[in-house]
């Protein structure tokens, strides 16, 4: 089904799967806030006198970077695309040991640890229902 829409168009929402559009949003929610966070480096790298002003840029792009993998996914599970699929999957699956070192930090950083962990859970949730699968043109072949 993933490419059955004609010219490319994003399917109806009524053609969507709850559960797709769901893991769609929260790909595209963590990846806006990775790509906030690493504008927000950039800012005070290029603003501020970090201790080791290469290695700050470097962590500031690479955030930029890495936002963009959720974004896109979330892109593709928003339009029905078989590909979306499996980085989706990726990145909750990469999310989950990093929201598990957060949670040894201070400050702010245990809450964000289970924000990062509860959206992991849903869209890994979202995506291995049967459903989910089916709309996006990955079940079973039949015989």
């Amino acid at each position: 089904m993933s490419d059955k829409t004609a010219g490319g168009a994003a399917p109806a929402p009524a053609d969507r799967p709850r559960r797709v559009s769901a893991a769609a949003v929260l790909c595209g929610l963590q990846g806006a806030v990775i790509t906030v966070l690493g504008a927000v480096m950039l800012v005070l790298t290029v603003t501020g006198d970090p201790g080791d002003r290469d290695q700050a840029l470097a962590g500031a792009v690479t955030a930029l970077a890495l936002g963009v993998l959720p974004l896109a996914a979330g892109h593709g599970l928003w339009r029905l695309r078989r590909w979306s699929r499996g980085p989706a999957v990726i990145v909750q699956l990469l999310g989950l040991p990093v929201a598990w070192t957060l949670l040894g930090s201070g400050g702010l950083w245990p809450l964000a640890a289970v924000g990062l962990a509860a959206t992991a859970l849903a869209v890994l949730a979202c995506l291995i229902n049967p459903t989910a699968t089916e709309a996006l043109g990955i079940g079973p072949r039949e015989a």
